[in-house]
């Protein structure tokens, strides 16, 4: 039997109907006895181990600090969060992005503390 190489795979399901994506996932199930459903919840799991040797950072705000309409400006921005959410993180504090890659976590850092807020890597 020929061997597929993980790019000819993802291209060849990349190309299938979602019916056709049902069926070889029954197959897979009835010939191979592998569950989709398994493999789906192992998977992040796997990434999990994976991340905690890199060298990814949390980001946490402690304290808006004086400044907190600069701070809620730069949550925003970093997040993604409408007004209300980046207002209810810079009031209450807790994690602003996480499992980022060292050095963006420390220049969200710095724009954060810049701005006037507590901010730890966690």
């Amino acid at each position: 039997m020929a061997k597929f190489t993980k790019d000819e795979f993802i291209k060849g399901i990349s190309e299938m109907t979602i019916l056709e994506l049902k069926e070889l996932v029954d197959a897979m199930k009835d010939e191979l006895g592998i569950d989709a459903t398994a493999v789906a919840v192992a998977a992040p799991a796997a990434g999990a181990q994976e991340d905690a040797g890199s060298s990814t950072k949390t980001v946490v705000l402690k304290s808006a600090g004086g400044n907190k309409i600069a701070v809620i400006k730069i949550l925003k921005e970093i997040t993604g969060l409408g007004l209300v959410e980046a207002k209810a993180l810079a009031d209450n504090g807790g994690n602003v992005k996480e499992n980022v890659a060292a050095d963006e976590a420390e220049a969200i850092k710095t724009q954060l503390t810049e701005a006037g807020a507590e901010v730890e890597l966690a």
